[in-house]
């Protein structure tokens, strides 16, 4: 059986850094993300990387119907996942008292709704991956936020749906680590990606997380055995803190 992930977000920033590692290490991979065109030339990369085969499948994470179909699709061509990575994401700022309520449902959409049936539809074939491989089990990664952890003005409803998803991972953990599925949220500060763009006037590129570092820390979590549990990981930055991203 061919180790597979799937991985949202996969197009670019962490989501595309994370697919190659795990194309070198000789992962089938399902990638997504909303630019078929895009996702077609990180294919060809990620096969050149390492991977067997890569199946592409462009879509909306704010639509569930497409987390069903999603992972339909990875279930057709795989057979069970070893890895679940929910990297896509969506964050804008926005002050309580004004915060436009159709911003709120798509933020509530893609960073929440759409991971929990993503999670949900993922279930037997990771706990498929994880009867097959009983000393490494299958894994899930969410990349969450240090808003998610600790709250920061302007950001309310983008932590609220970051805080939620740690919540999740550590239910998930309490109902399925014994069988085999385990799940870490990772936490960081700003990563230098084209997502913290916007924060460029206040933090530079050069004192944000690498892109490297998550995915150094992926492929840790991915190594560990069945019987280690992570919950939670907060990376912090350099020179603050520890309480702001």
């Amino acid at each position: 059986m061919t180790r597979s992930a799937l991985v949202t977000g996969a197009s670019k920033g962490i989501g595309l850094g994370i697919a190659t590692r795990l194309a070198s290490q000789g992962y089938g991979l399902t990638i997504t993300a909303r630019d078929a065109e895009r996702l077609a030339v990180v294919a060809e990369e990620l096969t050149r990387a390492g991977s067997p085969d890569v199946v592409v499948s462009a879509g909306d994470m704010a639509d569930e119907n497409f987390a069903s179909a999603l992972v339909a699709t990875h279930g057709d061509r795989f057979g069970s996942m070893r890895a679940l990575i929910l990297n896509a994401g969506v964050g804008t700022s926005g002050r309580v008292a004004d915060y436009p309520m159709r911003r709120f449902d798509k933020t509530v959409a893609v960073n929440l709704r759409t991971p929990f049936a993503l999670l949900q539809a993922s279930l037997p074939l990771l706990r498929t991956a994880a009867d097959a491989d009983l000393a490494g089990g299958a894994k899930v990664i969410a990349l969450a936020s240090m808003a998610g952890v600790y709250a920061e003005s302007g950001l309310a409803v983008y932590g609220a749906t970051k805080a939620a998803l740690i919540s999740m991972v550590e239910a998930l953990n309490a109902e399925e680590s014994g069988n085999g599925v385990s799940a870490t949220a990772i936490a960081p500060g700003y990563v230098d990606t084209d997502m913290s763009a916007w924060t460029h006037d206040r933090i530079t590129p050069e004192t944000m997380i690498k892109v490297d570092d998550i995915v150094e820390l992926v492929d840790g979590l991915l190594k560990l055995s069945s019987r280690a549990v992570v919950p939670k990981v907060v990376m912090t930055r350099a020179g603050t803190n520890g309480y702001s991203a």
